[in-house]
């Protein structure tokens, strides 16, 4: 698997590094990692333009790369055309690669670090049935949220 891992990331590295970012390209190989980490791991089958495109793709997704007033910006069907892959393969991967990784708009996981702070959703949790947003509470009440893993740290710490 270590070569598949390489092969991929050295894909995706290139590309972040070309159109992106560092943090994508940090994000895309943990994607990669934990791909590789599967039993059986889905990167043996298939291309792996085809997986590198889809890695970049969902994160993209989950990060609203392609929404126009974000910072980078890029469309799906230019990541697609990038990795010589077709739109509906690329999404179709992408697909997969959010649900065999659990990725969702919800889940701070797949975010990118400088954007954290920023995003409500990474900071929504519930205490006592009411959803409140965890920046806003006491230090004593984000320490227990940080160590349940519910923010991903602790903001009066910050």
């Amino acid at each position: 698997m270590q070569s598949t891992y390489a092969a991929i990331t050295e894909l995706t590295d290139t590309f972040c590094r070309q159109y992106l970012s560092d943090e994508y390209a940090g994000l895309c190989r943990a994607a990669a990692a934990a791909l590789a980490r599967k039993r059986p791991s889905p990167l043996l089958r298939g291309r792996l333009e085809i997986w590198a495109c889809a890695i970049v793709y969902a994160l993209g997704t989950i990060n609203f790369l392609f929404d126009r007033s974000q910072k980078p910006y890029m469309s799906a069907a230019d990541i697609c055309a990038v990795f010589g892959v077709s739109k509906s393969s690329g999404a179709n991967k992408a697909k997969q690669v959010r649900d065999m990784l659990g990725m969702s708009q919800f889940d701070a996981t797949w975010f990118l670090p400088s954007r954290i702070a920023e995003s409500s959703i990474a900071w929504l949790i519930e205490v006592n049935g009411l959803i409140v947003d965890a920046r806003y509470l006491p230090r004593e009440l984000q320490a227990i949220a940080y160590r349940k893993g519910l923010i991903p740290y602790i903001p009066a710490d910050q």
